[in-house]
């Protein structure tokens, strides 16, 4: 009978430990998923993967939070984890919006990673996401956004007056810039806006156009606009964070790095080889500018914005010019 108790002590207690050894986060996203959600799905793999499955994200897109909410979620605890544009809220997130200005010159994805983590190790930066209890874990490298529109097409800068365009961020300044008229709204409402006609066209990277249906609808597409793109991180909440033992948090550290090389892989291998023929098959007409055009537009919009951005951001508290500069600085290969 002594026997049987012990062996019944130490299988409970070896259960207790298992239970108490496991951790499970909830992960905060939207849409479905698609390239722009890739080295979160990847970085759970991962995770589960060096835990042996002790540790797991257990991923929802939508049925936690709204997307402009997912910070609000982060900062009570409501998930573990969660992806947001900066370009949704800027007055919550100011420090990063710095990588929504209109054309800064980023032109790779490796380079967009590159630009991104760097500056999320900034002082600042982890101070200014420090106020929703959010430490930043990875970005979402995206491309140039381009337009997707109905109706006339814009052929030359003029015809952009007057044009309702769905553009957030450093994007949306940009077109103001060339008289259009830019509306934030979140991707998800996106495709009933374009179809009911509240707005004409729609800025958004390619695997976007194809996720949320605009190239469904659309009839032109901008080949070379390029006026910028947004910034999207990835967070965890910081609590949860410091909860976690030593192993389950080198497995979720040490595996960003593998998920973002997957995710850049699979953006440059599939979404952009798929985005032509995807354009081919609707018939979609491509628009393209002249390098004067071009150049025009970057020296209307692209010095006033950044001067713009440091002025306002300086009188919050921020280190603009520090940020600005630390950006081009890391543009430039400084």
């Amino acid at each position: 009978m002594k026997l049987l108790k012990t062996t019944m002590l130490a299988t409970l207690s070896l259960a207790f430990v298992a239970e108490a050894a496991a951790t499970e986060w909830n992960v905060s996203l939207w849409g479905k998923r698609r390239a722009f959600t890739e080295h979160v799905e990847k970085l759970a793999e991962l995770v589960s993967e060096k835990t042996d499955g002790e540790f797991t994200l257990n991923i929802s897109y939508g049925g936690l939070s709204k997307n402009r909410e997912n910070l609000d979620g982060i900062s009570i605890g409501a998930f573990e984890m969660a992806q947001f544009c900066a370009g949704y809220h800027r007055d919550k997130n100011p420090s990063i919006t710095v990588l929504e200005l209109p054309f800064l010159g980023v032109e790779t994805l490796e380079d967009e990673r590159r630009v991104s983590q760097a500056l999320y190790e900034h002082p600042a930066v982890k101070k200014d996401l420090a106020r929703w209890n959010a430490v930043p874990l990875m970005p979402s490298p995206l491309p140039q956004y381009n337009i997707v529109g109905v109706g006339d097409a814009p052929r030359t800068l003029a015809d952009f007056e007057g044009l309702s365009v769905r553009a957030t961020g450093g994007i949306g300044k940009a077109m103001e810039a060339v008289d259009a008229v830019p509306t934030s709204m979140t991707a998800s409402e996106v495709r009933q806006a374009l179809d009911s006609g509240v707005v004409k066209a729609v800025a958004f990277a390619p695997h976007a156009h194809m996720s949320f249906g605009t190239v469904e609808t659309g009839q032109w597409w901008t080949t070379n606009l390029n006026p910028g793109t947004v910034n999207c991180p990835v967070v965890v909440n910081a609590d949860a964070l410091d909860s976690l033992s030593d192993d389950h948090r080198e497995a979720l550290l040490g595996s960003v790095d593998e998920a973002l090389d997957h995710y850049i892989e699979n953006y440059n291998s599939n979404t952009m080889s798929a985005w032509g023929p995807a354009l081919d098959e609707r018939g979609i007409e491509r628009i393209s500018y002249s390098d004067d055009d071009l150049a025009a537009f970057r020296e209307r919009v692209a010095g006033p914005a950044a001067e713009a951005w440091i002025a306002d951001n300086a009188k919050r508290g921020l280190p603009a010019q520090e940020l600005y500069d630390t950006v081009t600085g890391l543009i430039a290969g400084e």
